[in-house]
């Protein structure tokens, strides 16, 4: 395979990788914009996402069925938590850290369980292929990079052009300002949690054809997730996709190229840069 080949190949591969990623980052981003708190337990909702489009597809012989079982689930879960544990903390950053850390052991201890150690994948609900002048590529992988980017369209809509989305951009911008004026925050941070752990969650049954299910996944897109939305900026929908794709194709075409564990230390290098030059972020605004 020549030079050029091999490079288009990373560069798609590393776009689709992106574009997924970001819709996990997105959700992290929510949660963490609107509600100032850090859910190290995001890659959980991913793994379960995942996970549970595993059983929907295995037992119940229907794809799409997971891709709406798996979100509302996830939803469900993630509103449950936001209720019964962050709301009782009172969203305290230490505090939320430390659940959070005990709600990912949770969840992965009730995986590991329930489905095991294993890692398993389902058929993808269609097949064909893409051809290139020289290679043919999945048309899945090329479906699922054109849904994340709708989703994270959709998404950008209800934040920007609905009532709720106003109240959540409020209370991002001040908190008790905006409670001041009628903005009812409890259930701003519920629909945020929510809303978070449900694009993560979408995210897990796009990539389970492709991506084994397994207990342990969600770890990698938790760091990920976090090196995108410190690059992107805190609460930045263009930041998180600008940052996703940067991340995406460098670990593309490193791992095509190196090793995928260069591309890791790759993005932790850049994640360093920016830290240092801009601390808000590329897209992130100073506060």
């Amino acid at each position: 395979m020549s030079l050029e080949v091999t490079l288009f190949l990373g560069l798609l591969d590393g776009v689709v990788f992106g574009l997924i990623m970001a819709l996990i980052a997105l959700g992290l981003s929510i949660a963490f914009g609107v509600m100032r708190i850090v859910n190290v337990a995001h890659g959980e909702f991913y793994m379960l996402g995942a996970v549970i489009a595993w059983y929907a597809t295995t037992y119940l012989g229907n794809f799409i069925l997971g891709l709406i079982i798996a979100p509302a689930a996830v939803t469900g879960l993630a509103a449950a938590v936001e209720r019964t544990v962050l709301r009782k903390i009172n969203y305290n950053p230490e505090s939320t850290i430390v659940a959070t850390i005990g709600l990912l052991y949770i969840i992965q201890q009730l995986v590991l369980a329930i489905y095991g150690p294993y890692a398993y994948n389902v058929e993808p609900p269609f097949y064909f292929r893409v051809d290139f002048p020289w290679f043919g590529y999945s048309g899945y992988k090329l479906s699922i990079a054109v849904v994340s980017l709708l989703i994270m369209g959709l998404t950008a809509l209800f934040i920007f052009k609905t009532r709720l989305g106003l109240y959540m951009r409020a209370t991002q911008q001040d908190r008790e300002i905006a409670q001041a004026f009628g903005v009812p925050v409890g259930r701003v941070y519920m629909a945020s949690f929510a809303l978070g752990a449900a694009l993560a969650a979408i995210a897990g049954v796009l990539v389970v054809p492709f991506l084994q299910a397994y207990y342990l996944m969600g770890l990698e897109a938790l760091l990920i997730s976090f090196m995108i939305v410190i690059i992107g900026g805190l609460g930045s929908l263009k930041g998180t996709l600008v940052a996703a794709l940067i991340i995406g194709v460098i670990d593309g075409v490193v791992s095509v190229f190196f090793s995928p564990t260069l591309a890791k230390i790759v993005g932790s290098v850049l994640v360093a840069a920016v830290l240092l030059v801009k601390p808000t972020g590329l897209f992130g605004a100073e506060r």
